[in-house]
């Protein structure tokens, strides 16, 4: 058992970190945190404009400065953005302040769950099979890594993925609630 007053999600894009995590977050009496949602609030601006605006790496610093904001929080289930592993910082915050949940997806899956998605900034081109391949290649290693435990949302439905979850955390994951 791994006690942690948090719960963090970790994946690729598409593999339901939103959808579930709300839902999970609901089960077990948490605050849900989307980290890209969080970080719009912060700055009255979309991702895509801040990408756009500021770059990978502008962006990548303020999802940093988010997470450790939210990770001093307790009782969260904080969603993170698919690429929130990248920086060996987060990693490191994520392992010490929370459980995570990695959740993963074929790239199969990813396609056709993302096929009318428009907002996400890596995925405005016309290669989304390719990227999605090379993204996976990079990341499923990074959120291996830092996963407390590791579960496939491919052919799963968010309602039927938050069942499967539920007995799988309560088993792994002790929940240190704060006094």
């Amino acid at each position: 058992m791994n006690p942690a007053v948090n719960l963090v999600l970790v994946g690729p894009m598409g593999a339901g970190k939103t959808s579930i995590g709300r839902r999970l977050a609901e089960r077990f009496g948490l605050v849900f945190v989307d980290l890209d949602q969080a970080i719009e609030a912060a700055t009255g601006a979309r991702v895509a404009e801040l990408f756009e605006r500021e770059g990978e790496a502008g962006f990548r610093e303020r999802e940093a400065r988010q997470l450790a904001r939210e990770l001093a929080g307790e009782n969260r289930l904080i969603a993170t953005g698919g690429g929130a592993v990248l920086a060996e910082a987060n990693r490191r915050r994520m392992r010490e302040g929370a459980f995570v949940l990695y959740l993963a997806v074929s790239v199969e899956e990813q396609l056709k769950r993302l096929a009318n998605d428009r907002a996400r900034p890596l995925l405005q081109r016309p290669d989304r099979e390719a990227v999605l391949r090379r993204l996976a290649e990079e990341r499923a290693p990074l959120y291996a890594e830092v996963a407390d435990l590791h579960f496939d949302t491919s052919g799963l439905a968010p309602a039927q993925a938050c069942e499967r979850l539920v007995p799988l955390l309560r088993e792994g994951w002790q929940h240190a609630r704060a006094a």
